[in-house]
């Protein structure tokens, strides 16, 4: 299926690794000029040449702090005219309430709530004047399913859900849609020293966490990076511009609720 983004130019935050990674990959496989963004430089460079490599496509890399004013302010200057913004970012590890001081949830908005808001306000006009535009927000499924120990990042990827679903009515006419996209249990190194340290912690092997924690999730497996992509690139095709404002839910079936 062809998807409508050969040419298009596509920013991907947090793009050296992981589902920021997978998204690259999809939307340069697609044709899209991608511009990758992380902080390790080397890190940064070997996923450059990777996607390249396989996609034949020119991939550009810019390493930059997206917690930073400077970081975002290098991205916006390198792409300029982007017509698809991925905002993807690490969150805050898991915690308790009371060890939460106000720098921690300072920290918390200024890495998963401010700067996706502040790329979006820097590329949304030129998308808005070119009448096409496609922003993904990678956050959390605990965005509709909170729990305790991983409140700080709950709360910030919420906020951001709930300023950019209130941009959505006002974007729509311009043909540029917002979507959210909400993971949980893929096959990440997260996943990895998820594994590593549910295994320390229940004195099991690595092998028996995985399983473990696999048979939590209804489909029984782990998602892969590949399919988290391919979603991504759908969503910011020339056939998803009556997408909007959604928060598509990728856990296997495993969310109870209805909404």
């Amino acid at each position: 299926m062809e998807l409508g983004l050969n040419g298009r130019k596509a920013l991907v935050c947090a793009s050296s690794k992981g589902l920021g990674h997978a998204c690259a990959l999809a939307l340069s496989r697609e044709g899209a000029h991608v511009t990758l963004n992380g902080r390790n430089a080397d890190t940064l460079e070997a996923a450059r040449v990777a996607i390249e490599n396989e996609t034949g496509n020119p991939v550009r890399a810019l390493t930059a702090d997206l917690n930073t004013r400077e970081g975002r302010g290098e991205l916006l200057a390198a792409c300029p005219e982007a017509d698809i913004l991925v905002n993807n970012n690490g969150g805050p590890p898991p915690g308790r309430f009371e060890a939460w001081d106000e720098a921690a949830w300072l920290a918390a908005i200024g890495a998963n709530m401010l700067p996706a808001l502040m790329l979006i306000r820097g590329l949304l006009p030129g998308m808005q004047a070119r009448r096409f535009g496609r922003i993904i927000n990678i956050t959390s499924a605990m965005v509709k399913s909170p729990r305790a120990p991983m409140g700080l990042s709950t709360a910030a990827r919420t906020g951001l859900t709930a300023a950019c679903k209130a941009l959505v009515p006002e974007v729509a006419a311009d043909n540029v849609t917002i979507n959210f996209m909400l993971p949980e249990r893929f096959d990440t190194e997260r996943q990895v020293g998820m594994a590593r340290l549910t295994a320390q912690l229940k004195g099991i092997t690595y092998e028996e966490a995985r399983e473990e924690i696999a048979q939590s999730i209804a489909a029984k497996r782990f998602g892969q990076p590949a399919e988290f992509g391919a979603t991504c690139a759908f969503l910011c095709s020339e056939y998803a511009g009556f997408i909007s404002g959604q928060n598509i839910q990728l856990d296997g079936g495993s969310y109870a609720g209805l909404m």
